[in-house]
């Protein structure tokens, strides 16, 4: 269903402007670093719904697709990638209207993060505009959001509903494979073991001198 395509020649044709956004759209694949079965939404009125919003560029306004909380108007994404981020920006769309988030909270590394852990200081926090187009985009400080191997986005209010829907997610940033250090540790130990043998032949030659 996410299909492969990165918006190309779709048949929009007559204006140069129209191939800008299919080029940004190649910034915003971070959600294919997701591991989407770990990922968590708490609050979410349906299960499994908070997965759907990380979806391709050119589904961004797909309106099929959306997350909304149930008892309160909060949502929490627990995001586990793959491997190490650095995240770079964050777009966020719902509806043109009071369900739409009104403040995004972000956290680093605290998998399995509960509303009761919200009581702590975000690593950053954002006042949203109204965007159901997914045209705006909310810079990070990346200083802060290097070496980010799960995310929480923490959800904490709308625009004055009972409910809050959320239709897109856009990541924007780097990412990294997991390190794998324990095979180069062997190679040094290997590397090193001749030379021990070589400064034992010449240590005979210290007692004649004493």
């Amino acid at each position: 269903m996410s299909g492969h395509g990165h918006g190309h020649g779709h048949g929009h044709g007559c204006c140069e402007c129209e191939h800008e956004p299919a080029e940004r759209g190649v910034e915003y694949e971070l959600y294919k670093r997701i591991d989407i079965e770990k990922l968590q939404c708490l609050n979410e009125s349906r299960d499994g719904d908070g997965k759907l919003v990380f979806k391709p560029w050119d589904q961004r306004t797909d309106r099929t697709k959306f997350v909304e909380s149930d008892a309160d108007e909060e949502l929490l994404f627990n995001i586990p990638f793959t491997g190490s981020v650095k995240l770079k920006g964050i777009i966020i769309a719902g509806e043109d209207d009071e369900s739409h988030p009104a403040e995004m909270r972000l956290y680093k590394n605290i998998p399995q993060m509960s509303f009761d852990d919200t009581s702590r200081e975000p690593e950053q926090a954002f006042r949203l505009n109204r965007d159901p187009h997914a045209e705006l985009e909310y810079p990070t400080k990346i200083a802060r959001f290097s070496n980010v191997e799960h995310l929480s986005i923490h959800i904490s209010r709308n625009f004055g509903t009972e409910s809050t829907r959320v239709y897109y997610i856009g990541l924007r940033g780097e990412y990294a494979e997991p390190h794998r250090h324990e095979v180069t540790i062997c190679n040094y130990e290997a590397a090193a073991n001749p030379a021990d043998h070589q400064v034992k032949s010449i240590t005979p030659q210290t007692h004649f001198i004493s």
